[in-house]
This record gives C-alpha cells, sequence and structure tokens, in this order.
C-alpha cells in the first residue's frame, strides 16, 4: 500500500518534461529521475553532441527508448528557437507538462575592477534570458493558448542568496532568477502555472572543477573549494543526484499542486552555517 501512496504522490507517468540545458550534469540526472518516475522527456542544448551525449546516458541509466526520450539542438536564448523546440516537442512526446530552466554556467572569477561588461552581459543573457525568461515567457503562452496549466522548475543557486567572491555577473544572473521565480509564480498562478526553483548545493562539475578541485586523484580542494566544506554543515558537496527528489516534489500535482514561487535550498546546510 505505501508503495501505492508514494506512486501516486510522485510518479509522473503520461507527464512530459521539457529540459533546456538538459545536457548539463544537473539535468541529466534530473532527465534520468523523470524518465524512473515515468515521465517522457525532451533534452535542449546547444549542440547536437551534447545533446547525444545526454540521450546515451538516460537510455543507459533509466532504460529509455525513443517513446520516451527525444533530444534537440536549441538555443534557449532565441525566441524562435524556443517555439520551434516546444512544438517539436510536443509532436514527438505529447503536450508538455513541466518546464525545466537548466540552461546556466560560469566563466571564471576575479576582481570587480577587472570586470568585462561584456563578458558580464554574455553570463546574464545566459543564466538568465536563456535560462529563464524566454524559455518561461513561450511556454506560459503556450500554456494559456492551449487553457492549460503547467509547472515550471528554474535552477538557481547558493549565490542567490548570498554573493559569491569574484563570480559577479553569475551571482547577479542567479540572484534575479530567484526574483522572477517569485514574480512570474504570482503572475501565472491564475493561469494553473506553478514556478518554483531548486537552488543546489556545490556540486563538482565541468563548469567550476578548476574552481573546487586542485588534484583529482588525491582530492586535494582548491582554497575555494575547502572554504565551501568548511561552511558545509553536512561536510562534503552536492552529488548531482541528489536534486531530483526535490524536482520531483516540484513536477507532481499531486504533491505540491499549492506550492508555487518558493525555491527550495539543496545545500547540506550551507545556508544556515554559523559560528
Amino acid at each position: 500500500m505505501s508503495d501505492v501512496y508514494a506512486t501516486e504522490l510522485f510518479g509522473l507517468d503520461g507527464q512530459v518534461v521539457l529540459l533546456a540545458g538538459g545536457a548539463g550534469t544537473i539535468a541529466t540526472e534530473l532527465a534520468i529521475g523523470f524518465r524512473r518516475a515515468g515521465a517522457r522527456v525532451a533534452i535542449w542544448s546547444r549542440s547536437q553532441a551534447s545533446v547525444d551525449t545526454a540521450l546515451t546516458r538516460l537510455r543507459e541509466e533509466a532504460g529509455s527508448d525513443e517513446e520516451g526520450a527525444v533530444g534537440l539542438v536549441v538555443d534557449a536564448g532565441s525566441e524562435e528557437a524556443v517555439d520551434a523546440a516546444i512544438a517539436e516537442s510536443a509532436a514527438a512526446l505529447g503536450e508538455p507538462d513541466v518546464l525545466v530552466n537548466a540552461v546556466g554556467g560560469n566563466r571564471g572569477k576575479g576582481p570587480f575592477e577587472e570586470l568585462e561588461v561584456e563578458a558580464f552581459e554574455e553570463i546574464l543573457r545566459l543564466n538568465l534570458v536563456a535560462g529563464l525568461v524566454v524559455p518561461t515567457k513561450l511556454i506560459a503562452r503556450y500554456w494559456k493558448a492551449a487553457g492549460r496549466g503547467g509547472a515550471i522548475i528554474n535552477i538557481a543557486s547558493m549565490t542567490s542568496y548570498r554573493p559569491l567572491s569574484g563570480v559577479w555577473a553569475y551571482g547577479a544572473a542567479k540572484a534575479g532568477v530567484m526574483n522572477l521565480t517569485a514574480a512570474t509564480a504570482k503572475e501565472y498562478a491564475a493561469d494553473g502555472i506553478r514556478v518554483n526553483a531548486i537552488a543546489p548545493g556545490f556540486v563538482v562539475a565541468e563548469q567550476n572543477r578548476r574552481l573546487l578541485v586542485a588534484d583529482e586523484a588525491s582530492g586535494k580542494l582548491t582554497e575555494r573549494g575547502a572554504s565551501i566544506i568548511a561552511r558545509t554543515p553536512m561536510g562534503r558537496f552536492a552529488e548531482a543526484r541528489e536534486m531530483c527528489g526535490a524536482a520531483l516534489f516540484l513536477a507532481s500535482r499531486a504533491a505540491a499542486g499549492f506550492v508555487t514561487g518558493v525555491t527550495i535550498p539543496v545545500d547540506g546546510g550551507f545556508l544556515v552555517d554559523n559560528v
């Protein structure tokens, strides 16, 4: 009986999930989790190589076939490309129920007075415009035109709450993600569209590996990596797969049908660290 109840509460049979930036470290784990929960998934990424890699892993770990998962090359910062991707995903898998906004990334760190404005703008556009604004605008329009609701899950960050040194544009963009999560939740609540976010703790991925790990073989951390662990009560980095529980909760109408506008930290206690 308990298994039946858990399936009713968190199962996603018949649901269709779109993952913008779906080939990233966290997003690929989310795709695996959604697929295992019964959803069909569309992975969007900017290159065919990254799409293929993510689909291969999805099929290996979740037993997914072509009817359960598709991959599309999509520039999430282009309204035309996102509009086309929504339509193509719907034609392949069925009407979408969930959008995950996982486009994002950072490029190094440095002193504020050495900041390159052009690079700052590019990172803002990647994380906030492509990472939230364009896909949210177009899926909301799509759902409203169809007279149906849906769920949007954004990917925030620890720096949505606290500025992290040297990553000026990334921090500003991720603070914006949390702000717009709340703002769009209010905007679309009456349309049956829920908007929430997950704020992952520090996951070692390709975009931040050099900032956190000094030596892969020994596991020696950089000064920044060691500082993060010292400020994380659970004493370790997060695993990407540990974001799946929060994502399944937020995607499920049965579990989170009255939840909107929140950002859930999955951070090992980083935000509650004190002295």
